[in-house]
């Protein structure tokens, strides 16, 4: 399962988030929530970067995957449409396949 973690701060702005864990929705190459969430992750993380041109700070596990920390996240109205945007869509996808994605989020 994939548990993902957002932070938030009294704002409800996001402060950051991790996930951990791999789907297991189907095989490798062909698990479709797998393919969703890391698009998602993906694009918001290159949305922050290349859109809003900020730097958050990523710690992720590229040999084995399963495992994405993003924390610095800028608190301005545009990265949290990108981030709020991002976890909307990872909760959608919590809706469909709850037995391979969890999301919770921390104050």
């Amino acid at each position: 399962m994939i548990r993902a973690q957002f932070t938030l701060d009294s704002n409800q702005r996001i402060t950051s988030f991790k996930m951990t864990g791999h789907a297991d929705s189907g095989p490798y190459g062909q698990d479709i929530v797998c393919a969703a969430v890391s698009a998602l992750s993906i694009s918001t993380v290159n949305g922050l970067e290349q859109v809003v041109h900020t730097k958050p700070h990523l710690k992720q596990d590229n040999d084995n995957g399963g495992f994405l920390e993003v924390t610095g996240l800028d608190l301005g109205h545009d990265s949290q449409i990108l981030l709020k945007t991002f976890l909307n869509g990872l909760c959608d996808i919590q809706e469909s396949y709850p037995q391979n994605i969890e999301v919770k989020m921390f104050n």
